[in-house]
């Protein structure tokens, strides 16, 4: 395994590059994985009252389209530098499901200038709910900032965990501390709300309580995800 602060690095580098990216194409979303939802264009979210399974796979397939088609104007993580609207803070209802749907099919021109493409035919209806999905479960980032010190406390111990590992160290050995740390990982989960009013946020703290689950080569993964969520935090 890398040294874990050139991953660090790595890691950070990656997300400032998504947000440096030059024009490039709509790229396909891979939706097989999600129920179909039909032809006609629904106004209003399907996938948010499927059940958690297909919530969490939703989630997982919004991140990969947004990060590919949208993160370049709306920030990585939905976090917005100002060149686009704040997308996170887009109501997790009718209303908010409509605008975005809206503006996924048809795109925005301003002045003869396209601010954004018409992605509807491109990447098709359940691409569009994927990403409101994901979009409606970032965290509020005052909710985020307020458990901060503390994430970044546990990913630092996760860190030095995962470098044990690497060394050589037996994971049953750790593995009482890795799960203290994945409890508490879930119960600051619990409290971190979205900005736009979902009852779940798909926090890091979430992410890496999951991570952690998977065993050993998951402790690696929540340092990680702990390290890219609380560099876009904001």
């Amino acid at each position: 395994m890398p040294n874990l602060p050139i991953l660090t690095a790595a890691f950070v580098f990656s997300a400032a590059a998504a947000l440096a990216h030059g024009d490039v194409a709509p790229q396909p979303v891979n939706t097989d994985a999600l129920p179909d939802v039909g032809e006609e264009w629904l106004g209003e979210n399907p996938y948010r009252a499927m059940g958690p399974e297909v919530w969490a796979t939703a989630v997982e397939i919004g991140a990969s389209g947004f990060n590919q088609n949208c993160a370049r104007c709306h920030g990585l993580q939905a976090v917005s530098g100002g060149l686009a609207p704040d997308l996170r803070y887009l109501e997790a209802e009718e209303y908010g499901d409509s605008w975005f749907v809206e503006r996924f099919q048809t795109g925005y021109t301003q002045n003869g200038v396209t601010k954004m493409p018409a992605f509807g035919a491109l990447l098709g209806q359940k691409a569009a709910w994927a990403i409101r999905t994901y979009i409606e479960t970032r965290p509020d980032g005052d909710s985020l900032t307020t458990h901060s010190p503390r994430l970044g406390a546990i990913r630092d111990m996760l860190g030095g965990f995962a470098q044990s590992l690497s060394d050589g160290a037996a994971y049953d050995g750790l593995a009482p501390r890795i799960a203290q740390a994945r409890d508490e990982l879930a119960t600051i989960a619990d409290q971190i709300t979205t900005a736009s009013g979902a009852p779940v946020a798909d926090s890091p703290a979430a992410r890496a309580a999951r991570a952690i689950d998977k065993g050993a080569p998951g402790v690696t993964e929540a340092f990680e995800v702990l390290t890219v969520g609380l560099s876009s935090a904001k």
